[in-house]
C-alpha cells in the first residue's frame, strides 16, 4: 500500500497485489471501494511522500489527484478554508437581551440597511455562476455543478456522463446520468454510492434524502442525500414556523438557541420550528412532524398553523450552489405555552418582543442566516417595517430573490 501525504491531505492507494474484495475487507467498510480510499482526503500534521512499490496506473491515478489539490480553484479554496457554517457561536441570552434593548441613535426601526445585509448573505457570489454547469436530467435542469466539484464526479463514469450540447450558435458543458440509469430508484442508488465514496468532501451526511425536481410538485427525477444538496445545485425546500404570543397588545416570538452539537450553524438562534422538507412527505405534514420533536407542541395546537406564503434565496458559497425555498409558517401560541424541545437540536428557547427580534435581526449575526429572511417576511407582515421606510419594496422583493419555483 502507498500513503501519499501532500499539503496536510493523505490519499492511500491499494497495494497491486491485493484483490478489490479483499482490499474492502481491510479497510473496514465493504461499501467504499479501493477506488474511494484512493480519492478520500484526511488531515494530517506534516507534508511528506512515502514511496512505496504501486502500479504505474495507481501512480498516475495519484499524481492526477495531486494536481487537482493544488491547482488553484475556488471551490477548493472554500470547501477546505470556510467554516463558518459550522463554528460554534459564543454568545449568550444575556448578550441577545443587551443589545436587543441597546437605543441606538443611528439604528431605528425605519433603517432597513441591517436587512439588507441579512438578505445579502443568503445572496451571495451571483457574479460566480459561469463557474458552474447544468445538471439534466430527461432534458430538464434539476441543478449546477461547479467545474471543480465536477473534477470528483469524473471517476464515477457509470454514474455520470460529462460532454457537450448545443445551444443556438455555442457548445454548453453539462451533466447528465449514465444511460442505463432509467429509474428514480436506479439513480437514487447510483449518487448515493457515489457519495459515500466521496466521503468527507460532502461533510455532514445524515441519511436523510431530498426530491429532486425540475420545479416543486412536478415528478421526482430521484433523490439526494440533504448534505450534498448545494453541491449538486438543486433546488431544496423547507417549512419555517414563526411562533408568536399577544400579551397585553404586544407581539412576542419564540426564539430557539441551536444545540452547539449541530452539525451547521452551531448555537446561534434559530425559528421555534423549522426543517427541510424531505422526500415522500407533505409540508404540513413535515411542520407537525418538526413541532413535536423540536418544541414540543401538540397537534391539537400546531394543526391551526397558517401557511402564510413563501421566501426564496441563491446562494453560492465555493462549490456549493444552494437554491432555497422556504415555507412560511406563522402560529399563535397560547400565553402559557413554553416550549420544550424533543431531538436534542435546540439548547434552550426564549419569548421575546417582536420589535427587540426586529433588533437582534438588524445588529448581529445571531441567526441563522436564512431565518433571518424568514422573521424579515414576519415584520413585514405584521406591521414592523412601515412602507415609508426607505427602500421598502426592494426589501419585500429581495426575500424572495432566489428562484421561487
Amino acid at each position: 500500500m502507498a500513503i501519499i501525504v501532500i499539503d496536510h491531505f493523505v490519499m492511500v492507494s491499494r497495494p497491486y497485489q491485493v484483490s478489490d474484495s479483499d482490499w474492502n475487507k481491510q479497510s473496514g467498510d465493504a461499501s467504499v471501494c479501493w477506488r474511494c480510499h484512493l480519492m478520500a482526503c484526511s488531515r494530517l500534521p506534516t507534508v511528506v511522500i512515502f514511496p512505496l512499490r504501486v502500479p504505474a496506473s495507481s501512480r498516475r491515478l495519484a499524481r492526477r489527484r495531486i494536481r487537482s489539490l493544488l491547482k488553484p480553484s475556488s471551490c477548493n479554496a472554500r470547501r477546505f478554508g470556510s467554516v463558518a457554517a459550522s463554528t460554534v457561536q459564543r454568545f449568550d441570552w444575556d448578550d441577545v437581551v443587551r443589545i436587543a434593548e441597546e437605543v441606538q441613535e443611528d439604528d431605528g426601526p425605519s433603517d432597513l440597511r441591517g436587512y439588507f445585509k441579512k438578505v445579502g448573505l443568503c445572496n451571495r457570489g451571483s457574479e460566480l455562476k459561469s463557474e458552474f454547469v447544468p445538471f439534466l436530467v430527461e432534458d430538464q435542469i434539476v441543478g449546477y455543478i461547479h467545474n471543480g466539484f465536477l473534477d470528483h464526479l469524473r471517476q464515477f463514469k457509470e454514474v455520470f456522463t460529462i460532454g457537450l450540447h448545443n445551444n443556438d450558435c455555442h457548445d454548453e458543458s453539462h451533466v447528465k446520468f449514465h444511460s442505463s440509469l432509467i429509474t428514480p430508484e436506479e439513480r437514487t442508488r447510483a449518487v448515493g454510492d457515489a457519495i459515500k465514496c466521496l466521503g468527507e468532501l460532502i461533510p455532514g451526511t445524515r441519511n436523510e434524502l431530498y426530491p429532486v425536481t425540475s420545479s416543486y410538485g412536478m415528478p421526482v427525477f430521484f433523490s439526494l442525500e440533504r448534505a450534498a444538496a448545494p453541491y449538486f445545485g438543486i433546488k431544496a425546500y423547507g417549512v419555517h414556523m414563526n411562533g408568536y404570543v399577544e400579551m397585553d397588545g404586544q407581539k412576542f416570538l419564540w426564539i430557539g438557541k441551536r444545540s452547539v452539537f449541530k452539525p451547521t450553524y452551531p448555537g446561534m438562534l434559530d425559528h421555534l420550528v423549522a426543517g427541510g422538507l424531505p422526500y415522500g412527505i407533505s409540508c404540513k405534514e413535515n411542520l407537525l412532524k418538526e413541532c413535536e420533536e423540536e418544541a414540543g407542541i401538540p397537534r391539537s395546537v400546531s394543526n391551526v398553523a397558517t401557511s402564510v406564503g413563501a421566501v426564496a434565496y441563491m446562494d453560492i458559497d465555493g462549490c456549493r450552489y444552494k437554491r432555497d425555498v422556504l415555507f412560511c409558517y406563522d402560529l399563535k401560541l397560547p400565553v402559557e405555552f413554553t416550549p420544550k424541545n424533543e431531538d436534542g437540536e435546540v439548547d434552550s428557547f426564549r419569548l421575546v418582543p417582536v420589535s427587540h427580534v426586529a433588533n437582534v435581526i438588524r445588529r448581529t449575526d445571531f441567526f441563522k442566516p436564512n431565518c433571518s429572511l424568514v422573521i424579515i417576511d414576519f415584520l413585514f407582515r405584521h406591521g414592523f417595517i412601515s412602507p415609508d421606510s426607505h427602500g421598502y419594496l426592494k426589501l419585500l422583493q429581495s426575500i424572495r430573490s432566489g428562484d421561487c419555483s
